[in-house]
């Protein structure tokens, strides 16, 4: 047998005929299954051959460049555990013979371009694509694959047949093969702007990742949790506006006559003694995590903590002198602000039914 013979049923045809990619990258354990022997796949992979083995056990039946879905899915069925002829399709996947690809995914910079980030190369220039396995895989990085392993391998989220990492964990995964400090700054504002991730979600895959302790990272997170900030702001002044709540004074400092400073809001409605503060700390660390992190961040944690501290006591604090505090997130007023906007209205509508608060002057912050 030569490269120019046909290997029925899957003989090497024009790729305008091979309509789907599962058809034209298929593993070795697949081929077999249809019956071609390991010598007929290296006799279609010799030089001018019709085929060619684009990673370890995975081949694509055409000899011309692969596209950037052929090299996704030949990273992910070199990735995956190989799953028997005939198992079910995966969700939304049409016929019996899509790949299930199993304890592996997409993540990085390939994750967040299928995602639909715009400051990620394309997918064609990426030297290598990410792919996240679990820590105890016994597989190498080779060709187009990066093996990225993980302790918990999060839900993927499928996009075009494709099993993605979510967002904060690829995120995670490009920053850590990241050194550019603007390009860094860049992925972490995108995914806040673009409504992918809230901050919060972002600080917390990149500590569960020890990438906390990197000048350039601790940098670009400070100008994200700025940003979410601003964006949460201009969330809360939209639920008022939108929901028909009264107007509130906004972002003040409140003081007891002549006395002590209770605390920077929000919003505050004074003449129902109701303020509304945005929740926008970063999360806590694992102890066991922070004993990593160089001094730098261990400053930043116990900033961190002294926050969490300085809320609980001025929550505290206005609530004994009768004024009520609505503790609101970004994810909640971006995922359920109509919700939000009840909770708000029925503290108003309650300060009838409460003693009256003490006198605190209100003063712009």
């Amino acid at each position: 047998m030569n490269h120019n013979t046909p290997v029925p049923p899957l003989s090497p045809r024009p790729l305008q005929h091979h309509s789907e990619v599962h058809r034209r990258v298929l593993t070795a354990a697949r081929l077999r299954s249809h019956g071609v022997s390991a010598a007929e796949m290296n006799e279609q992979c010799r030089p001018g051959g019709a085929w060619q083995q684009i990673l370890p056990g995975v081949y694509l039946l055409h000899p011309n460049a692969p596209t950037s879905e052929e090299r996704l899915h030949a990273v992910l069925m070199y990735a995956a555990r190989e799953q028997p002829t005939g198992v079910p399709a995966q969700p939304g996947a049409h016929g019996p013979h899509r790949p299930v690809y199993a304890d592996a995914m997409i993540t990085g910079l390939a994750a967040l371009t299928l995602h639909g980030f715009s400051s990620t190369p394309r997918l064609l220039s990426l030297d290598r694509i990410d792919v996240l396995v679990p820590r105890m895989r016994r597989l190498r990085s080779t060709g187009c694959a990066r093996i990225v392993r993980t302790g918990a391998l999060p839900a993927p989220e499928p996009v075009k047949d494709l099993p993605l990492a979510p967002v904060p964990r690829a995120l995670a995964d490009a920053v850590a093969e990241l050194a550019d400090a603007e390009a860094v700054r860049r992925l972490l504002t995108e995914a806040v702007r673009g409504r992918y991730c809230e901050p919060a979600a972002v600080v917390r895959a990149l500590n569960e990742a020890s990438l906390l302790s990197r000048p350039h990272v601790v940098d670009a997170v400070d100008s994200l949790l700025a940003e979410g900030r601003a964006i949460a702001e201009s969330r809360l002044y939209r639920m008022v506006e939108e929901y028909g709540l009264p107007t509130p004074v906004w972002n003040v400092d409140l003081r007891l006559p002549g006395g002590p400073h209770l605390g920077g809001l929000d919003a505050y409605w004074p003449e129902q003694a109701v303020a509304v503060e945005l929740d926008t700390r970063a999360p806590r660390r694992h102890e066991r995590q922070d004993q990593r992190q160089d001094q730098r961040q261990d400053r930043r944690q116990d900033e961190n903590d002294a926050l969490w501290t300085e809320y609980a006591r001025k929550r505290e604090h206005l609530e004994r002198l009768g004024i009520t505090v609505v503790h609101i997130t970004p994810k909640k007023l971006r995922d359920s602000m109509e919700q939000q906007a009840a909770v708000v209205r029925t503290a108003l509508m309650a300060a009838g039914d409460r003693d009256p608060a003490a006198y605190v002057v209100v003063l712009p912050r």
